[in-house]
């Protein structure tokens, strides 16, 4: 068995490892093998997370606006009072995946620790179902949804050998490794009515549930009185939160409209556990260092706010803005050494856009097709040794039509970065993949037959 002391002084090597080197040098090629739920990204291993993508294909082709937009052929749930958009009793379904491809660069010449000029690379490929949401009418000007989506995703693996000479002297070659893995998902429930033909509010009730892992551990390979130095903990998180919209539209000349959207996100509490253990394996068997299991405290999101605006033509295209804000300044950051991690203010700006070229049109299929654009620009919610993570992408999309009504399918692609070499961090470049299957049907409805 470990004595006390080798297992306090290994231990404190595992957990001193400067982590700005792992985090900011080590890409390896088998970071494709780690668990991730919804995603990959060095940029998960603060906070709750990397923030999923919130929308539809329909939204995320046109850059992820949604929060003005009002269209009775798709679910839109970006914004509660958005579900009035529909026919009066048209039941309709959304269920999409997501498929991604991620490209990791960092430039070891300006890294610690690193020596050269080549960019260390790596890539990692994932495939997800992203939403499930169903929505139908109560009464008259009213209707309901439900669905499930995901909020936020950790997903990242780091491996780095000791390079001490005193440390392996003592200890034998050790391989550092840092993991997490993990989801946060939101179900809703929400309704929307629409007053005076041009007001439309709404309100979702929220509940977030999900498990993120962090672990990390010292595995000496060559010695053979000791396996490996292992730590970490789990967020056992559940929640329960609301969010308020509204729109109003404004009709103008001729098939066209103007929309303004507004979009409230309650401040959220995460409830739930936060269990930290540590523990060391060698030959002969298992010591745990410690255990503890503590109410989860220090996950929070702040409310966030949000404004959109769209002009609409009915049958032919759309062109629309959003904006989001919340201010993270005052959330709990977990300290990580080596690393300086603060909480900041993320905003979003999204514009996108949409065409049909004829809808109607019963000789040319590739007429009734609607082609969708967008572009984004994101700051995350925290800084890295006092610099901006920063997203940028643009994104392209179209909407097959099939059977009656107003069945589709929605393909999208996104192809974007964030992040950049310089100042010790990573770069990713991505191209992601979206395919939503837009059902409807008519309820309560009887065929007449001659």
């Amino acid at each position: 068995m470990l004595n006390n002391s080798t297992i306090r002084k290994l231990r404190r090597v595992a957990a001193t490892l400067p982590a700005l080197f792992v985090l900011f040098t080590a890409i390896p090629s088998s970071a494709q093998k780690v668990a991730a739920d919804g995603g990959f990204t060095p940029y998960s291993m603060f906070g709750v997370g990397s923030i999923a993508k919130q929308g539809t294909s329909y939204n995320l082709s046109m850059g992820g606006i949604g929060i003005g937009d009002r269209n009775f052929r798709y679910i839109n749930y970006l914004n509660p009072a958005a579900v009035t958009e529909r026919q009066a009793q048209s039941f309709m379904l959304d269920f999409g995946m997501e498929e991604g491809n991620v490209y990791y660069a960092a430039n070891p010449a300006t890294a610690v620790g690193g020596a050269g000029s080549d960019l260390l690379k790596s890539v990692n490929n994932t495939f997800n179902m992203h939403h499930l949401i169903a929505s139908f009418p109560i009464w008259k000007s009213s209707a309901f949804k439900v669905g499930i989506v995901p909020f936020s995703n950790v997903g990242y693996k780091f491996v780095t050998s000791e390079s001490n000479d005193d440390v392996i002297a003592e200890a034998g070659d050790i391989k550092y490794s840092k993991i997490g893995q993990g989801s946060i998902y939101q179900t809703f429930f929400g309704a929307g009515a629409t007053f005076w033909d041009r007001l439309s509010v709404g309100a979702d009730l929220q509940f977030y549930f999900g498990t993120i892992d962090r672990y990390s551990s010292a595995t000496f390979t060559t010695n053979t009185s000791f396996r490996s130095i292992n730590s970490g903990w789990t967020f056992v998180s559940r929640a329960v939160s609301g969010k308020f919209g509204l729109q109003y539209r404004q009709p103008l000349a001729g098939n066209n409209s103007a929309t303004i959207g507004v979009t409230y996100d309650l401040p959220t509490i995460f409830r739930g556990e936060n269990i930290r253990y540590a523990y060391g394996l060698s030959a002969s068997g298992k010591d745990t260092i410690f255990y503890r299991n503590t109410p989860l405290e220090t996950m929070s999101v702040p409310a966030e706010l949000g404004v959109g605006f769209t002009i609409r033509n009915t049958e032919k295209w759309m062109v629309g803005f959003d904006y989001t804000r919340s201010n993270w300044t005052k959330a709990y950051a977990e300290e990580i050494p080596g690393v300086e991690v603060k909480p900041a203010t993320a905003n979003a700006f999204r514009v996108g856009f949409e065409v049909t070229p004829n809808r109607y049109d019963i000789r040319y299929y590739l007429k009734t097709l609607t082609y969708r654009a967008g572009a984004y620009y994101e700051q995350n919610y925290f800084t890295l040794n006092g610099s901006t993570i920063t997203r940028q992408g643009i994104t392209l999309g179209v909407s097959f039509p099939v059977f009656r009504y107003y069945n589709a399918v929605t393909f999208g692609i996104d192809i974007g970065q964030r992040g950049t070499v310089e100042n010790n961090l990573i770069r990713e470049r991505y191209f992601m993949f979206t395919l939503s299957f837009d059902l409807h049907d008519i309820w309560f409805v009887k065929t007449l037959y001659q």
